[in-house]
């Protein structure tokens, strides 16, 4: 209710306009910076392709990344952690520097090899430039939690060009089973307009082809049921061994510009012995996935390679690497359970992702958006149940844990996590 003598749809104007007008402030500043970031890493990229020798520079430029963030950014290492504490707890407006830093750290981790995802790096450069409005407009906590989350969604949308998903990741990364709705208007104004500030700037995003599914009946959904536990289980075991590499890097070596050293010395010489098809995006070897099958080391290879460069201390982000654990994954599968390799490929590119990140409702989305309406039924079973085998870990450390996914036994219930 409200102490408004207006009735509530005109008292309820004032809000709108405002929101609208720093919703799009967001989308304009994180929409820019990310097209910024996407042509930086289109050119990183393509100029490593053609100088392939550049691999074995990877070791220098991971120590020159890590010793610009011990002289730098250590009050905003952390990362997309960082934002979600602020979200949390809100304590000081993000410091601007964390912009440049994480995009200057993910372009030349990206130029010299090291595989790597770039959404993190959008995220962080959202929500920092949104942060800085909080300033300007003398925002109180109340609402400086709501254009964090505009700003995360604003660079999730507008580096992937998915504004639904966009808007509903940035609700719901925050605490497992638990949806921020005071938000949900700016956060769908901020990832609308982001994307199309994108656009603007001549962004252009992959396209993938599903083809045809198949009919929704007893076999077809038992199959992604089981391929749904196992893209569960995967981003779970993403999540615990990318925590585990960079706590195992953290006690063996003190000096944080040697982690991404060492970890350069380990991709470099993998990269000499099995070629450059899991450093980088990764996103030919992704295509490929809905194209052809593919070999079962495909997803392996990506695991393995990106768990060593985030867990050393590159910079980038998780999520496109899971796409292509995913997507190669549900190729490998498709003949085993007997569904199109494309459809396979497809719940794989997304139900990895809900499974580490512990965003179900944003990866069903996202489905639909890249692939088609017709993959939806199949993306909300796979994604939902990749969400609830994945556990309460997940590859953001700072989400909190708002409701249990499920009701356990008490044995394996007092082994859970406490709510926060």
């Amino acid at each position: 209710m409200t102490s408004s003598r207006l009735p509530e749809p005109i008292a309820l104007l004032p809000y709108v306009g405002k929101w609208t007008l720093l919703a799009g402030l967001v989308a304009v500043l994180s929409g820019t910076a990310s097209a910024f970031f996407l042509f930086a890493l289109d050119y990183a990229t393509n100029w490593r392709e053609s100088h392939p020798w550049i691999i074995w520079s990877l070791p220098l430029a991971g120590f020159a990344v890590g010793w610009i963030y011990l002289k730098l950014g250590s009050s905003v290492e952390a990362g997309n952690n960082l934002l979600i504490d602020e979200i949390h707890d809100p304590k000081k407006v993000v410091p601007l520097r964390m912009a440049p830093l994480v995009l200057f750290g993910t372009v030349v981790s990206h130029w010299f090899g090291a595989s790597v995802g770039r959404e993190g790096t959008a995220v962080q450069m959202g929500g920092t430039l949104a942060d800085q409005l909080t300033h300007v407009f003398r925002l109180r906590h109340a609402e400086r939690r709501i254009i964090l989350m505009a700003g995360i969604s604003a660079g999730f949308a507008s580096v992937f060009g998915t504004p639904l998903a966009g808007a509903i990741f940035g609700l719901e990364v925050l605490a497992i089973g638990r949806l921020r709705y005071d938000a949900i208007f700016p956060c769908m104004v901020a990832a609308i307009a982001a994307d199309q500030v994108g656009m603007a700037w001549g962004v252009h995003h992959t396209h993938y082809h599903i083809g045809s599914t198949a009919p929704i009946d007893f076999l077809s959904v038992s199959a992604v049921l089981v391929a749904g536990i196992v893209f569960g289980l995967v981003g779970m075991a993403f999540a615990k061994s990318t925590h585990a590499a960079s706590g195992f890097m953290k006690r063996h070596i003190p000096y944080a510009p040697l982690r991404p050293m060492a970890g350069g010395v380990v991709v470099a010489l993998a990269v000499w012995w099995l070629g450059t098809r899991y450093i980088g995006l990764g996103i030919p070897v992704i295509v490929e996935a809905f194209q052809h099958p593919l070999a079962p080391r495909d997803s392996i290879g990506k695991f393995l390679f990106t768990v060593g460069s985030l867990g050393s201390g590159f910079k980038g982000g998780e999520v496109t690497p899971l796409f292509f654990i995913g997507a190669t994954l549900g190729n490998a599968l498709a003949p085993l359970l007997h569904l199109p390799f494309a459809l396979l490929a497809g719940l794989g590119f997304v139900a990895v992702f809900a499974g580490a990140a512990n965003t179900p409702l944003a990866s069903t989305i996202m489905a639909i958006e890249l692939f088609g309406p017709q993959i939806g039924p199949f993306a909300a079973l796979a994604c939902v149940v990749a969400y609830l085998f994945s556990g309460h870990c997940g590859i953001y450390r700072s989400q909190r844990v708002g409701l249990l996914k499920h009701r356990l036994p008490p044995v394996a219930r007092d082994r859970q996590p406490p709510l926060s």
